[in-house]
């Protein structure tokens, strides 16, 4: 690879990086807009807490909901410095300025559909989805800006700061609305919460592999040349057999994963495999200590 390329390859993974962040606050938006706005379902965020306001405000939950995060934005360069990340920064602001765009192109003055339940399911997944993204890519906004300072400033950690936030905006749409309402939010909330996290879990597979082989040589080399990973080799001794073995740990994603079972498969089809899922793979190549 020559310098030319060498220099190229960042300036790619940002491209890639704000690709997916844009993609994922669209996927937001269009939950949040088309579902959530409509059935003033209020189950957390700055999302929600344009839902209630907009009750008592001349103004859409669209406009709304711009001024707030806006008005975070500033509050988060002001209290966390460099800690509050040009991503947030991105995301906070692209994010009010398409549901104001939404707003002008389509506008909505009722839910899509007579079918509360169904709206409430896009209304939670769609926004969960695009959150799982966005914390893939280390990027956040809204009211985690409010998680972020809570924890600045309180031993409190940035979930429990999340939940409480939410929890508030929920409690207030029980006050607001009807029950149904405040029902349907209650349930997005937990819904969400669940979702989000069943998402990210995913987002983060890893396998663990130990394998027992007595050629270990072929494997190693399709791990290193072809999968691109590294492996830790130890020797050992079968309890049974009493035979010199060699073990080998790799840690692959979930596609390369068959892709190792098929060549061991294939090339020692009597070596011994065990494989462990785990989302939480700290190191090179992989999660970056915090």
């Amino acid at each position: 690879m020559d310098k030319k390329e060498q220099a190229s390859q960042p300036a790619l993974q940002t491209l890639k990086e704000y690709a997916v962040i844009t993609a994922a606050v669209l996927i937001m938006d269009i939950g949040i807009y088309v579902f959530k706005f409509p059935n003033n379902f209020s189950f957390g965020g700055v999302s929600g807490m344009a839902v209630v306001i907009c009750r008592f405000l001349p103004f859409t939950a669209s406009q709304i909901n711009l001024f707030i995060n806006l008005l975070l934005l500033l509050v988060g360069f002001a209290v966390l410095g460099r800690n509050f990340g040009v991503k947030t920064a991105y995301v906070t602001v692209l994010s009010s300025v398409l549901l104001n765009i939404f707003e002008k192109l389509f506008p909505m003055a009722h839910p899509l559909t007579n079918e509360i339940m169904l709206e409430l399911c896009f209304a939670i997944i769609l926004p969960a989805l695009a959150a799982a993204l966005l914390f893939f890519e280390n990027a956040s906004g809204g009211t985690d800006i409010i998680a972020m300072i809570i924890k600045k400033y309180s031993t409190m950690n940035i979930s429990t700061a999340l939940l409480v936030t939410d929890l508030i905006v929920v409690i207030l749409a029980f006050l607001i609305f009807d029950t149904l309402t405040g029902l349907c939010s209650v349930l997005g909330l937990i819904a969400k919460t669940l979702l989000i996290d069943k998402t990210i879990e995913r987002m983060k597979l890893n396998k663990f592999f130990t394998i027992i082989s007595n050629n270990p040589q072929p494997i190693c080399d399709f791990i290193t040349k072809d999968l691109n990973h590294s492996a830790t080799l130890y020797d050992a001794v079968g309890a049974y057999s009493d035979q010199q073995r060699t073990v080998i740990l790799t840690v692959v994603d979930v596609k390369q994963a068959v892709y190792l079972q098929r060549f061991i498969h294939d090339t020692e089809p009597t070596a011994f495999i065990a494989i462990t899922k785990s989302s939480e793979i700290i190191g090179k190549g992989f999660m970056s200590y915090i």
